[in-house]
């Protein structure tokens, strides 16, 4: 069977024209899916020359073929700013271990310890049925275009779903005892739907649960991150408490629809959070009216202000009122998946306002 990793062996002769150093190494062929034979990528560019790219994909094409495909999709897009300054500091870093005549070897980062630098935000809800898996993955994904490094736990350990709703269907691989996390759009996902066969429920109690969940941190090759998002089971029960107590420092979003008597509910999950002394950054009013597609009117189906009134109890501001909808994905497309939204959509520009304040509050505001 075609992997991700002989995908990534066949192009490593290939070097970027800028930097100097193989794709591979510099993580500029991302978001790899394989279906049967056949493959998709997205390919980082550090030049929009056009003759350039043209070379670059038949090079990428012909030794994806060689390794086993035998249908090839590719897409193409521009270095960020981030992006490019990532690239220079791994081309000093190559630059010096050449001149040292030995190999760069660095320590696992421990995600868990606040040194680490890693930003943790837990995605909570009061109850379940109110899209609180769906904001996780789209505000990860949001935050992964605004050029961050991005890790997601499905820590929903009963009702895990995002690997499905990402359009994952690998599993991570295993390369000296450290699991290597499935990257999609960017995202490293982590998620006990890899490690159970063909959709078994899990029942287990709390202290395994706890068990699991830690083995998520510290088995886990996340390599640098600057966040790791964890969609929280819904509700106040074990596992919520022990990402409370394993992880003293995350920040918290609360989501909830406009409805009051969902805000009353997710008001518990707020109050678990306040009570453990975890900083509440907003609230998400998910399924907040419906537009129809051909007047534009907005029908507020689920009634109005339980986002702006949960915001307000909690003292904390309201991030994003999402629209009842899902995305146009179609399943032919090369990068189907069934939850994430489009970047140029409505609500894929709404999600990336959110994570544009997710940042402000936690980066800027912290380096104030």
């Amino acid at each position: 069977m075609l992997t991700k990793e002989q995908l990534l062996a066949s192009v490593s002769p290939l070097k970027d024209l800028e930097f100097g150093l193989s794709l591979a190494d510099l993580n500029f062929i991302r978001d790899i899916m394989i279906k049967e034979q056949h493959v998709s990528a997205t390919v980082l560019l550090s030049s929009d020359n056009e003759s350039y790219k043209q070379q670059l994909q038949a090079q990428i094409v012909e030794a994806f073929k060689q390794a086993g495909a035998t249908d090839v999709h590719l897409r193409f897009r521009l270095l960020s700013d981030f992006e490019r300054n990532e690239a220079a500091r791994k081309v000093q870093e190559s630059a010096s271990a050449h001149e040292q005549n030995e190999q760069p070897s660095e320590p696992s980062v421990n995600v868990l310890d606040p040194q680490s630098g890693v930003r943790f935000i837990a995605i909570a809800s009061g109850k379940g049925g109110v899209g609180k898996s769906t904001v996780t993955v789209n505000l990860a994904v949001a935050l992964a275009r605004l050029g961050k490094k991005v890790g997601l736990v499905d820590a929903d350990i009963y009702g895990f779903s995002v690997p499905d709703m990402m359009g994952i269907e690998e599993r991570p691989q295993l390369v000296d005892n450290r699991i290597i996390p499935v990257e999609r759009f960017g995202v490293k996902v982590i998620s006990m739907g890899f490690f159970v066969e063909e959709n078994t429920p899990v029942i287990w109690r709390g202290p395994m649960l706890g068990k699991m969940l830690r083995n998520f941190f510290n088995e886990v090759e996340w390599g640098e991150l600057d966040y790791i998002l964890l969609d929280l089971p819904p509700g106040t029960g074990d596992v919520a408490l022990d990402v409370h107590q394993m992880i003293p420092h995350s920040k918290e979003i609360i989501v909830t629809t406009p409805h009051a008597t969902a805000a009353f509910v997710a008001a518990r999950a707020g109050a678990m959070a306040i009570h453990t002394e975890h900083e509440i950054i907003g609230v998400v009013e998910n399924m907040s009216y419906y537009a129809c597609s051909k007047c534009g009117n907005k029908d507020y189906v689920f009634g109005r202000g339980g986002g702006g009134k949960l915001a307000e109890e909690l003292h904390t501001k309201l991030l994003a009122q999402i629209p009842l909808g899902v995305p146009d994905n179609h399943v032919a497309e090369p990068d189907y998946s069934p939850s994430v939204y489009k970047a140029d959509t409505e609500t894929g520009l709404i999600y990336r306002d959110m994570a544009e304040q997710v940042i402000q509050q936690l980066e800027e505001k912290g380096s104030a």
